[in-house]
């Protein structure tokens, strides 16, 4: 009688801790979470939405077999906010909607030409400049909002010596916390930057609280349904791309957590139908496009939290925050400077970890082949290089993804026998990989 009552007093403690671990999973991809509507225009109370319903398709995809929480990507941050001015939000869900299917498509070639696939199409030599335009592109963006101006430059939101005021603290802490925090908090460098720059703003008088208070305290989130028009789906599509080979390290980073190999158990190919299903699903209610979570993972391996069943706790709490109406509008209350100054370092690092994947991969930039590949990639992308005329076009990371891939495709290789041994040494990395 008294094992029994024990074993109940276990089981109990054991959900209780499973319900606190989601909710400081979801801590701890918040900030990331709700920067980019922010950032975008779009509503973050359908953010929170989308990323708990997206966590929830992925989980059911692969079979509950990973501890991922999806949230929503920065790789689509430039292409929502041109999307958005060009043809509206509910074409730019309807482009969203099909750049999922491209995950979709993927996971099916991925099934049927096995893992090595991705890289073979999408060598360092192409993504890693194609990620360092995603950053580098939104450089403009950061700073104007960090000087008080809308993203684009159109208009001074706040006046400048308040808004470097409010930017720069949030900046610097930051900073402060990514790289001297200890234990949790060094997962929560956004948050962190937010509150302190909330606060200076409410002592310099930049937030309104109008908003707030005539909302209710529980409400449906303001869906919007998708549109379908061809220019912006064809500008669209090829964006998907750099998150899509992104997602294969974050597949291999999570596994080397885990001790488990997850390209093969539950299969790339359903992590990948899962990303896609999730970012599909999301732009039915006007959210972001979701994308597996570096802040969550890096939780998973401080807390050893291995148990998928978090992560479902995670996305519940997600979907009922999303219903709050109050807390919905307290977020559209933070000053654009604030998120200014978090961005400047944000997007810096999306540049470091194309960098990175150049130096990681040793790309040889004194070869002709990739020097041409990158340098036109990182012009055409930074520059603003467009294709096209009024009707439809190609710019951006749209652009400059399909330039590299077509490059890569069509320029010889100096030493075939060199490149064939090391694209063989990249695919057994990630068929075998294993911490």
């Amino acid at each position: 009688m008294n094992t029994s009552t024990n074993t109940q007093a276990d089981n109990l403690m054991s959900g209780w801790r499973l319900i606190l671990a989601g909710a400081q999973m979801l801590f701890v991809a918040f900030g990331s979470l709700v920067l980019v509507p922010l950032i975008t225009g779009l509503d973050p109370s359908v953010a929170l939405f989308t990323a708990g319903l997206g966590t929830l398709i992925f989980q059911l995809t692969t079979k509950r077999s990973m501890p991922v929480f999806l949230g929503s990507s920065f790789a689509f941050i430039a292409p929502i906010i041109f999307a958005v001015e060009t043809w509206g939000q509910a074409a730019t869900m309807g482009a969203l909607f099909c750049a999922g299917l491209v995950y979709v498509l993927l996971s099916v070639l991925v099934a049927l030409r096995g893992p090595g696939f991705l890289h073979r199409l999408l060598p360092p030599v192409v993504t890693g400049p194609i990620i360092m335009v995603i950053g580098l592109g939104l450089a403009p963006v950061a700073v104007n909002m960090a000087l008080g101006k809308a993203g684009d430059g159109s208009a001074q939101l706040f006046p400048y010596a308040d808004a470097i005021l409010v930017s720069m603290p949030a900046l610097v802490t930051t900073l402060l916390v990514a790289t001297y925090a200890k234990g949790v908090f060094r997962l929560v460098p956004i948050i962190a930057g937010v509150v302190v720059g909330y606060v200076v703003s409410l002592l310099t008088g930049l937030v309104e609280f109008g908003a707030v208070q005539s909302s209710d305290w529980v409400s449906v989130p303001s869906f919007v349904m998708p549109e379908f028009h061809l220019a912006a789906i064809l500008f669209m599509l090829p964006v998907a791309i750099a998150p899509a080979i992104e997602h294969v390290g974050d597949v291999l980073a999570i596994g080397s957590i885990t001790g488990k190999d997850y390209v093969q158990k539950p299969g790339l190919h359903r992590t990948l139908l899962g990303d896609g299903l999730a970012t599909s699903a999301a732009s039915l209610f006007g959210g972001p496009p979701n994308t597996t979570y570096s802040e969550v993972t890096g939780a998973v391996m401080l807390t050893k939290a291995f148990n998928p069943v978090i992560m479902l706790w995670a996305a519940g709490f997600a979907i009922s925050l999303a219903f709050i109406a109050k807390f919905g509008a307290l977020l559209q209350t933070i000053p654009t400077p604030v998120m200014g100054g978090i961005m400047i370092l944000l997007f810096g690092s999306i540049a470091g970890v194309g960098m990175n994947i150049l130096v990681k991969a040793r790309v040889d930039l004194a070869a002709q082949r990739n020097l041409v590949i990158v340098a036109v990639t990182l012009v055409f992308g930074i520059g603003g290089m467009t294709l096209g005329n009024s009707d439809w076009h190609l710019q951006g990371v749209s652009l400059c993804g399909l330039v590299a891939i077509v490059l890569n495709l069509i320029l010889p290789h100096a030493d075939n026998t060199q490149d064939l041994h090391e694209e063989q040494e990249v695919v057994e990395d990630i068929v075998h990989h294993h911490d």
